[in-house]
């Protein structure tokens, strides 16, 4: 019933911008959370940011803290990723996730729908 779709990947120099979009439709509660997670080859899936369906709580990794900002589109069913500053080492998968409300933000297994992810790489 849930279904998720990033877009806005791309290829970006170090230093420069880039913003992630997840598209959402099906049913969600206010209360559920809905994450960035990225996951670079050879490496484990890590959470990036994660915010509430009504815009509560945006959560970080010191990873992103001060670079990223993860918001909400209530009009437009939409999760954003605003990425700045972007280093190489930010080069990944980026997936856009949903759980329903609960404790561990970061846990990737408690987290149930999942889209296809969308590829950014950081190079010059």
């Amino acid at each position: 019933q849930v279904h998720l779709e990033e877009s806005g990947g791309g290829f970006v120099p170090p230093g420069g911008s880039l913003r992630l979009t997840c598209l959402l439709s099906g049913r969600v509660w206010d209360t559920d959370v809905m994450a960035w997670f990225r996951q670079a080859p050879g490496k484990e899936r890590e959470a990036v940011a994660a915010i509430a369906w009504n815009g509560d709580r945006p959560t970080y990794a010191d990873s992103a803290k001060g670079r990223f900002t993860i918001s909400r589109d209530d009009a437009k069913n939409t999760v954003l990723l605003q990425m700045n500053s972007l280093e190489k080492e930010d080069t990944a998968v980026y997936y856009c996730a949903k759980r329903p409300f609960g404790r561990l933000w970061n846990k990737e297994a408690s987290y149930d729908h999942w889209g296809q992810g969308t590829q950014v790489t950081v190079s010059s």
